[in-house]
């Protein structure tokens, strides 16, 4: 049979073609218009083996429907359509010889062939065997991968076909060689994209990562995290929320070996629950509507790092199954796909929840949460460690005048910290922070003070009084006399409270530090409330006339 090509013309049409682009499928299917008018085929793929046996689709192209069914064709190239150890990839390559015929690195393999259809059907099940040329792809004797070439039909492939197709090994080997280097460079593009997304996430943070109380109020605190950060067992930090649980978890990490690997983290309950699978765990290519291509989960990015997944609490029962199997096992699958990934994370998980209660509700898993439990840091909160509020409101000053541009830190007033002492700060270390903010913004020259945190505390001890004015076991006689009482009290409390904040102000109403402002109030609303309570004005109140 005489082949209606010039060889070298063959050769020179098809190094232009499998040049043709960087997209691999998109070369191949070049490749592939030109050759099936001169080699007879229903399909091409390119393909390689890597070196833990995982066998990757580069490009492919199919003229038949029933090709498409090959599980070989239904994974993308991030992903191996099969997994084949030496022994068998040796076996296989063996059987190959034994069956077809070869002519250089040309493999011809003819149908109808049992043997080679047993063989393959270990690998493919219940997939038909066509007639195949498998061309070995390699440079100075290191196989990069191999192209084939298939017909639905029985002996179709002649020693001419196998001697054109040797022909043009050379470029296609390099075009294959081109092709994995430049998946690698952009798969390393992408995870360096992502991992410096999360280190400039990380260096906007580090600023509130100093731990402040280090050697007073959260001593012991400290003391555990120097015992647990050179080890790589799991740290469930409790506490309230405000109270720096991030701050401890950057600790940990930054005295464990692990300081100079990435530190992800995870705020668990930001993450909708029908995104968290593929968020902490990432998602091959068409797992989901909108998935585009294979995406790292973020215990990936964290791989030989430390992960800190802040309110554990909010997973879901299925997301604890997998972390569950990360923690003892080091492994999980990402969202579409079947391969198991392998990782090594140290874990940090922190919560304001009783999960030891979740547990005996059924929304935590009791197993996870031994898992976790078995290195617990429990932070105090800020009103049990006032001996440190002092250095933090120094600390935020510095922070919050650098970020708005003030020239200079400004001064407190002479009572500023003790109405910062005197406060039970129920939003703990971040509440102080939004406070400090909050006078700086109003006050940036200073002096900063803070009489408005006692105003919000009465307003909320009033608000519960009258909501609950007495409980429900003291007689309906006394509930009586205690509601004739209750609005004379609230006026008292209002009218001490004003007359409290005129002396510090000095008797000033209007202005950035007046009386008006301290209180949230229009200095007209201010004056006939304080009429109405018989406060005095200005120099009346401070003996002048």
């Amino acid at each position: 049979m005489s082949l209606p090509v010039d060889p070298n013309e063959f050769f020179r049409q098809v190094t232009i073609r499998i040049s043709s682009s960087l997209d691999v499928d998109t070369a191949v299917g070049n490749l592939y218009d030109y050759m099936k008018d001169i080699i007879p085929m229903d399909g091409m793929h390119l393909q390689y083996r890597s070196v833990d046996g995982g066998m990757y689709l580069l490009g492919m192209q199919l003229e038949q429907k029933n090709l498409s069914e090959y599980p070989a064709f239904s994974k993308g190239e991030k992903e191996p359509f099969l997994v084949i150890n030496d022994h068998d990839f040796d076996h296989v390559k063996r059987t190959m010889k034994q069956l077809g015929f070869q002519i250089g690195s040309v493999h011809i393999i003819n149908q109808p062939e049992p043997r080679l259809g047993e063989l393959i059907g270990q690998y493919f099940p219940a997939v038909p065997i066509p007639s195949m040329m498998h061309l070995e792809l390699d440079i100075q004797g290191q196989i990069l991968g191999h192209l084939d070439i298939a017909k639905m039909a029985d002996d179709v492939y002649t020693e001419e076909h196998a001697r054109l197709l040797n022909q043009v090994k050379e470029p296609i080997s390099l075009a294959m060689a081109n092709a994995r280097q430049y998946l690698e460079l952009a798969e390393l593009k992408d995870r360096l994209a992502e991992d410096n997304k999360a280190m400039r996430l990380d260096l906007d943070r580090l600023s509130g990562n100093q731990v402040i109380g280090a050697d007073f109020g959260l001593r012991q605190v400290m003391d555990m995290v120097r015992q647990v950060a050179a080890i790589n067992n799991p740290v469930l930090l409790l506490g309230e929320t405000g109270t720096g649980k991030e701050v401890i978890a950057n600790a940990i990490h930054l005295a464990s070996p692990r300081r100079d690997k990435p530190m992800v983290r995870v705020q668990c309950g930001a993450i909708p629950d029908s995104l968290l699978d593929s968020e902490l765990f990432g998602h091959e290519k068409g797992a989901f509507t909108g998935a585009l291509a294979a995406k790292r989960g973020r215990f990936e990015r964290a791989d030989e790092g430390t992960i800190f997944l802040d309110e554990i609490g909010e997973l879901t029962l299925e997301a604890q199954v997998k972390l569950l199997r990360v923690l003892q096992e080091k492994e999980f699958e990402r969202l579409g796909g079947t391969r198991t990934q392998k990782v090594d994370v140290r874990v940090i998980a922190a919560t304001h929840r009783d999960l030891e209660q979740m547990v005996s509700q059924g929304s935590f898993r009791e197993d996870l949460w031994y898992r976790l439990n078995v290195l617990p840091i429990r932070l105090p909160p800020l009103r049990h460690r006032k001996e440190d509020i002092a250095a933090l409101t120094l600390h935020f000053m510095q922070r919050k005048t650098r970020e708005m541009g003030i020239s200079q830190i400004p001064p407190l007033a002479s009572h500023a910290m003790d109405q910062l002492r005197d406060y039970d700060w129920p939003g703990n270390v971040r509440e102080l922070q939004n406070v400090v903010e909050r006078a700086l913004i109003l006050n940036p020259q200073g002096p900063l003070h803070f009489a408005n945190l006692h105003r919000v505390d009465h307003e909320k001890s009033l608000a519960s009084r009258v909501n609950n004015p007495l409980p429900a076991s003291i007689p309906a006689q006394a509930q009586r006399k205690a509601g004739t009482f209750i609005p004379k009290a609230l006026e008292e409390l209002d009218k001490e409270h004003i007359e409290q904040t005129l002396d510090y102000c000095a008797g000033r109403v209007e202005g950035s530090d007046g009386a008006a402002a301290l209180l949230g109030l229009n200095p007209s609303t201010l004056r006939g409330r304080m009429r109405k309570l018989g406060v005095s004005f200005g120099r009346k109140r401070h003996g002048k006339v």
